[in-house]
């Protein structure tokens, strides 16, 4: 019978339960499997054609999903920099999540090198993750897993990015008549193998975190504002722009009034406003979009 996309899976395992646990909600996925080679054709071969042979051996993995309540232990887990040991395998039973030790099955020790949050408007908050494997991959069976933790749905525009005008102050003002918001965080990683490492397959080292912030808005919004907390517009960012300090940021969940009480904060920090552009399309309106680096270490949470 042929496989259906639901029924192969990404699974990370839990040192404390010794168990795997499923990534929930999750909406595709995708393990690469490498081989980098090199040629090996000399000026004894008489022919024109290429010999590549296997050099070294890597792999990777991702996932999308739409369950973001894990948001801080993502970023928790990524600013680590541990690996962690993951698996790829075919499941069944009715919630997708039982493991069959297909003989396609592997896992191994990666290093989470991505973290991808979105929250846009009037859309489901969905994440990206990806890993980099570190070390060879091998074939499991038997392996226990834990009962499925339901997630749940997050619309966008109920977590939104509160701006400060400096580095000292708490964040206080929302982005006004925001339309999109990403909070990407990346490890670099390097290459750490040596002669002294068996076998073919990669070993891996992180050398570097690095975060930054993306959104979009309105140039100016319609909406009739009835919250007392204040909003950002392009003014201020173009404010923010022209010192070319850092500023405090917080990313938070949000509601009342126009969305814009803040809740339980995601995370914080300190980010440089590095790109600010405006586009006005005819018979559209106009927007602006802001990409913001992060200037040292972010928290999780406030």
């Amino acid at each position: 019978m042929r496989l259906q996309g639901q029924n192969l899976r990404i699974f990370t395992y839990n040192s404390v339960s010794e168990k795997y646990r499923v990534v929930a909600m999750a909406s595709s996925c995708q393990a690469t499997l490498t081989n980098n080679t090199e040629d090996e054709s000399t000026k004894d071969d008489v022919d024109l054609s290429s010999r590549p042979r296997t050099a070294s051996k890597g792999w990777s993995v991702q996932a999308d999903a739409l369950n973001i309540l894990d948001a801080p232990a993502l970023l928790t887990a990524i600013k680590s920099r541990e690996p962690m040991k993951l698996m790829f395998d075919e499941t069944s039973t009715d919630d997708n999540v039982t493991p069959e030790s297909a003989s396609y099955s592997r896992s191994g020790l990666a290093y989470m090198n991505n973290v991808n949050l979105t929250f846009n408007d009037r859309e489901t908050a969905a994440k990206t993750l990806q890993w980099t494997g570190t070390g060879p991959l091998t074939h499991e069976t038997g392996v226990e897993v834990e009962d499925l933790t339901p997630g749940a749905y997050t619309k966008g525009q109920f977590v939104r990015l509160f701006l400060g005008t400096d580095n000292t102050t708490t964040p206080s003002k929302v982005i006004a008549a925001a339309k999109q918001l990403t909070l990407h965080v990346s490890v670099s990683l390097e290459d750490a193998t040596t002669k002294d490492t068996t076998g073919e397959w990669l070993v891996q080292e992180p050398v570097g975190l690095s975060y930054d912030i993306s959104t979009s808005a309105l140039v100016r919004g319609a909406d009739e504002i009835t919250s007392s907390v204040d909003g950002q517009g392009l003014s201020e960012l173009e404010d923010i722009y022209e010192g070319g300090t850092p500023v405090k940021w917080q990313i938070a969940k949000v509601s009342g009034a126009n969305q814009r009480t803040k809740g339980d904060i995601i995370a914080s920090g300190s980010a440089v406003l590095t790109q600010l552009q405006f586009t006005a399309q005819n018979r559209a309106a106009a927007t602006y979009d802001a990409t913001l680096n992060g200037y040292g270490p972010y928290t999780v949470g406030a």
